[in-house]
């Protein structure tokens, strides 16, 4: 029986660094929607009350968890079919395609009602990715970690996630000392959306992790890779 792809040496640490660089990628995509929450709320439900203004916006948020454990459910399985590596580029197209929905919607007062309805398809799809992205990033890690190592080799999936969280922030901070706050409020919040939008070219990094794990299936991994 085929055991899990367990690639050597310097491939090995190359293959940590692609997949948690993905793993990065969609979790700062999933959370720029909350650090730049005041400008999305002007630009794409202006109510005329700025704290329901927010809320709404909040709530669009919000929508993208509700979403999580249908992505995990339904791409779960797929993953499960189709193999990790081709599974794991699948995800990272859908949240790239909800950043790029996000990032180029034009403003409320342009297109009135369809903005801010584009905008919840675009953190539904996003959340829809997610909710399996974190899981088959910590599987694949598991599956290709050493002996004893296990949760070494899984725990660079969480601080890939802390990195993200941080570098929206530091984006953020950076934007701010910049550029003024009518220009925040006009064009400057997109910026970090379409930083986002990088995950066109990610798929390029997980093409070349081995194809060696396509085959691996649960029947496959022995008891104590299970």
């Amino acid at each position: 029986m085929a055991g899990p792809y367990t690639p050597t040496g310097g491939s090995k640490v190359a293959t940590v660094l692609r997949v948690t660089s993905g793993n990065f990628l969609e979790m700062f995509d999933f959370f720029l929607f909350g650090f730049y929450a005041s400008y999305i709320s002007k630009a794409f439900f202006p109510t005329g009350n700025e704290l329901a203004s927010l809320m709404l916006t909040f709530m669009t948020f919000g929508a993208g968890f509700l979403m999580r454990p249908l992505g995990a459910i339904f791409l779960g399985a797929y993953v499960d079919r189709i193999g990790r590596r081709q599974g794991l580029i699948t995800t990272l197209g859908i949240m790239a395609l909800g950043t790029i929905l996000i990032a180029f919607v034009p403003s409320y007062q342009t297109i009135g009602l369809f903005a801010p309805f584009l905008v919840l398809i675009g953190r539904l799809l996003q959340g829809f990715s997610a909710g399996v992205e974190l899981g088959g990033v910590s599987v694949y890690l598991a599956e290709m970690a050493t002996p004893g190592n296990k949760g070494f080799y899984v725990s660079w999936q969480s601080g890939s996630q802390q990195v993200a969280v941080m570098a929206a922030a530091i984006i953020g901070y950076v934007l701010n000392l910049t550029l003024t706050p009518a220009e925040m409020g006009d064009w400057g919040w997109r910026i970090p959306f379409f930083i986002g939008c990088a995950h066109r070219a990610v798929p390029f990094l997980h093409s070349h992790v081995s194809r060696g794990d396509q085959g691996v299936s649960r029947k496959e991994v022995p008891a104590d890779h299970a």
